[in-house]
């Protein structure tokens, strides 16, 4: 019976699924196609290619090609509402082809089918991200220069990689509110769910619209690879519930991936932007770099590497609980061996509990012999 709702839950999923898909398909190839046309291709190009790009003149130390970067503007909105669609066509071929074949041939419960998918979902995407944001990082001297952080702020101009991670990071989490419902997520789960995706567009937004796209990446890879390595560590715990290793090698992980995460935040934007010569708020330039943004940015961060150890605590006392459960039973089997003790000592007077006369005579006996 179990088995059975559990292949009617997911067929359903999966026509739900195919469905939606159907239509952001037409959707989408229908933006798409719309470039061929002359009168609509100017409003087509906004949804599919990145806006505001300027050209710089090529300098004495890059004479052979001129430098092309971008800025943010309203027309964003288009482009990330055009790869929120794209993300949810791979969503969804993701969860066919790969995690539904697995579903059918590990056969879970329909709690460990959900949080099967979540995380089957999310891994594959911070796997992606770290790599992505790593390669960004190596290729723009990040890690052998970490003054770039603050150094020339406000940044900007970002270069057409650095955008389009960024745009593609909007899309994603924007793309997470309609699968709630396509996915037919739990009422009781919902709430979870929207303030973990509501977290995640508050901090990139933030990032973007205030250039801090520097340290925002920086924070994102350091963050995406600690998440990384908690859901690919629940994917082998569901294969095999002996699997704790990569559990614990996360807890050290994310105990050191918050501590970073306020190094960095603190010398970037309480003493990098602090020392910095213009602080005067210009919307026209982009320069936020005031005392009060300071002081929002660092307690927006601080809040919430308080609030995900909170949830972190309450996760391991929870399992150190689920734990020493599990282990009180065996406890428990310890007065059998007490029981063993005493027909030892049983069997020393009789066999099977029974008096005999080779045992040990009462005071009684012993008297009534000797007279």
């Amino acid at each position: 019976m179990e088995m059975s709702g559990v292949c009617k839950f997911s067929s359903h999923i999966a026509r739900i699924v195919m469905t939606y898909l159907t239509a952001v398909e037409c959707w989408a190839c229908a933006t798409y196609h719309l470039n061929d046309l002359r009168i609509t291709a100017k409003v087509s190009i906004i949804f599919v290619t990145l806006q505001y790009n300027v050209t710089l003149p090529a300098t004495e130390e890059q004479a052979t090609e001129s430098a092309f970067l971008y800025y943010y503007g309203i027309k964003d909105l288009a482009t990330v509402f055009f790869y929120m669609l794209v993300a949810i066509i791979i969503h969804a071929i993701i969860q066919e082809y790969v995690l539904d074949k697995i579903n059918r041939r590990m056969h879970f419960s329909k709690t460990k089918h959900s949080k099967f998918n979540e995380s089957g979902q999310l891994s594959a995407f911070y796997l992606f991200s770290c790599i992505w944001g790593t390669f960004i990082l190596v290729s723009e001297n990040y890690i052998s220069d970490p003054t770039i952080l603050w150094r020339a702020y406000p940044h900007t101009l970002m270069t057409f990689q650095m955008k389009f991670f960024y745009i593609s990071q909007l899309a994603y989490w924007f793309h997470a509110f309609p699968e709630l419902y396509f996915q037919k997520t739990k009422k009781e789960d919902i709430p979870r769910q929207l303030v973990y995706i509501g977290l995640y567009l508050f901090h990139i937004a933030g990032a973007y619209l205030l250039n801090l796209n520097h340290l925002g990446l920086v924070l994102l890879v350091l963050h995406y690879f600690v998440e990384f390595l908690f859901h690919i560590s629940r994917l082998f715990y569901f294969s095999d519930e002996k699997y704790q290793k990569g559990f614990s090698l996360w807890a050290v992980l994310f105990v050191l991936g918050r501590l970073l995460t306020l190094i960095l935040s603190v010398l970037t934007v309480g003493f990098g932007l602090a020392r910095a010569e213009n602080q005067k708020l210009d919307f026209s330039t982009g320069n936020f770099n005031v005392l009060a943004v300071r002081i929002a940015v660092l307690a927006s961060i601080c809040i919430t590497q308080a609030f995900m150890m909170w949830k972190f605590i309450n996760f391991q006392l929870r399992r150190w609980r689920e734990h020493s459960t599990f282990q009180a039973p065996a406890v428990k089997k310890k007065p059998p061996v007490t029981k063993g003790r005493s027909s030892r000592k049983g069997t020393e007077n009789g066999v099977n509990g029974t008096v005999t006369s080779n045992g040990a005579d009462s005071p009684r006996n012993r008297k009534e012999k000797s007279s």
